[in-house]
């Protein structure tokens, strides 16, 4: 089983969605019916989850999703990329005792001093109130799943990848004005990059 999306509970779904987008994360449905049900769907830079929201999909009160969680490389790289979009964002800090994390009151101001894995965060707010905390993960405990690693759920989303592929390597020969005997490896450069959230080639 792969949890791939989060409902989260919003009053004005256009001001929800001008909001992600503005965080740079990704549009991949917005859509409705006569009936007022409406469906927004979005996903993080390089994110295996996504969040929905709209009109008639949830009963949660809005701004009650709390600490939703955006793993990063580079804690302080993430939050300055965040404020640079205009959107408040704490400073990074670290917990003086477990689960400081979760009240404001209790962080203490900085990363951690051991710069530990798992030991950093910020945190900011939708309009909404609904909460995020990014945590800064450079090494993974045993076990755990990188996030990062490309792969397809199916033959079809395979198939659909490669023809994007297909298509933006064509643009990609148009300019240059030659065959391009690599193809394969510009592909493959072209699909990991499109599945991580990266710039893609051109």
């Amino acid at each position: 089983m792969k949890l791939e999306v989060v409902v989260i509970p919003v009053s004005d779904v256009d001001r929800a969605k001008s909001f992600y987008e503005r965080l740079g994360w990704r549009l991949d449905a917005d859509f409705a019916d006569e009936q007022g049900f409406r469906i927004v769907q979005l996903t993080p830079p390089a994110s295996g989850c996504s969040i929905q929201f709209g009109a008639r999909i949830t009963s949660a009160p809005p701004g009650s999703a709390d600490d939703m969680y955006l793993v990063v490389p580079d804690i302080q790289a993430a939050r300055d990329a965040i404020a640079a979009r205009g959107v408040a964002v704490s400073e990074v800090f670290h917990e003086r005792s477990i689960g400081d994390r979760f009240h404001p009151d209790a962080r203490v101001a900085g990363a951690a001093a051991d710069g530990a894995t798992y030991g950093s965060f910020a945190s900011f707010s939708d309009p909404d109130g609904n909460t995020w905390l990014l945590q800064e993960i450079t090494t993974r405990l045993p076990g755990r799943v990188d996030a990062a690693t490309t792969s397809f759920a199916s033959a079809g989303d395979l198939s659909r990848a490669l023809r994007r592929a297909e298509a933006a390597h064509g643009r990609h020969e148009a300019r240059t004005g030659r065959a391009d005997p690599d193809w394969p490896d510009w592909y493959a450069e072209y699909m990991v990059r499109e599945q991580n959230g990266e710039a893609l080639p051109l």
